[in-house]
C-alpha cells in the first residue's frame, strides 16, 4: 500500500520531487508572504514585463488584481494593462498558440493555475534553475525541469551559468554547483528577491480568495468554539436534575 501511495505522489509531480542530471534535486523552499502588497505589485511587474510575452492569466481581470495588491486604476492602466483596453479584461496574450508552438515546439501554458498545480517551491527552483546545456535547442536546461522548451528569458537579470556535474557514489550525474559564465544585471540577491516577488504573485493569482478565507476561518473556528461552550453549559443544565 505504501508503495502504490508513493509512485501517486511522484506521478502527481508533488513538491519534493524532482530530477536533474539523473539524479534528484530538492527544491528549494520559496518563503514568501501573501498579505505583503509590495511583493505582490513588484511580482505583477514582473510577470507583465517578462512572462506575458508569452504566458497569459486567462483567469485574472485587472480590475480585480489592481484592488487586491493597492494599486489604483491610473497605476493599473500605466503599469500593467499593455495587451489589453478596459479594466474587466482578463490577462490574455496577442501571441498566436500555434505561432508559439511552431516557435517553442510546445504552446506556452497558461499560468493562471501554475502554482496550485505545481506548487511554491517549483516555481521558486525552476526560475533560478536554469544553466547552459549545448543540446538544448534554446541553449539552456533546468535543474527542476529537466528538457524544459522555454528559454531563459530573466538571463540578462541573473546572467548564464555552467553546470558543475559529478557522479554520486551509485553512479548517477548530479549537479554539484555552478560556474558563473555572464554576469546578471542583479546580485544574487537581488535575483532571489526578484524570483520571490514573482513566484508570491504567481500564488496569488492561483486563489486571490486565500487571504479572505483564511480570515472568515478564523472566525468560523470561534464561534464553533463558542457554540461548543455554551451546548456544554446548556447540556449541564439540562441533565444537573437527573444528576
Amino acid at each position: 500500500m505504501t508503495r502504490w501511495l508513493l509512485a501517486l505522489l511522484v506521478l502527481a509531480g508533488l513538491p519534493g520531487f524532482a530530477s536533474a542530471a539523473g539524479g534528484g534535486a530538492a527544491y528549494e523552499h520559496a518563503n514568501i508572504n501573501l498579505s505583503n502588497q509590495a511583493s505582490l505589485q513588484r511580482g505583477a511587474r514582473n510577470f507583465v514585463n517578462y512572462c506575458m510575452g508569452c504566458h497569459s492569466a486567462q483567469y485574472v481581470r485587472y480590475n480585480r488584481l489592481a484592488e487586491d495588491v493597492g494599486l489604483s486604476e491610473d497605476q493599473m492602466v500605466t503599469n500593467l494593462m499593455w495587451a489589453a483596453e478596459k479594466p474587466h479584461e482578463t490577462m490574455e496574450i496577442a501571441m498566436p498558440g500555434s505561432d508559439a508552438e511552431r516557435w517553442f515546439g510546445v504552446t506556452p501554458p497558461d499560468l493562471s493555475l501554475i502554482a496550485r498545480a505545481r506548487g511554491k517551491d517549483y516555481l521558486y527552483t525552476f526560475l533560478k534553475g536554469f544553466y547552459l546545456d549545448d543540446t538544448r535547442p534554446a541553449g539552456v536546461n533546468n535543474i527542476a525541469l529537466p528538457g524544459a522548451s522555454m528559454p531563459h528569458v530573466l538571463w540578462e537579470l541573473q546572467g548564464l551559468r555552467r553546470a558543475q556535474i559529478e557522479t554520486d557514489a551509485e553512479g548517477h550525474e548530479v549537479i554539484s554547483g555552478y560556474e558563473t559564465v555572464v554576469e546578471g544585471q542583479l546580485t544574487e540577491e537581488e535575483y532571489d528577491s526578484f524570483v520571490l516577488d514573482l513566484v508570491n504573485f504567481l500564488v496569488y493569482i492561483a486563489e486571490p480568495v486565500k487571504l479572505e478565507r483564511e480570515r472568515l476561518g478564523v472566525w468560523v473556528i470561534f464561534f464553533l468554539l463558542v457554540f461548543l461552550l455554551m451546548s456544554y453549559l446548556l447540556k449541564q443544565e439540562y441533565w444537573k436534575d437527573v444528576r
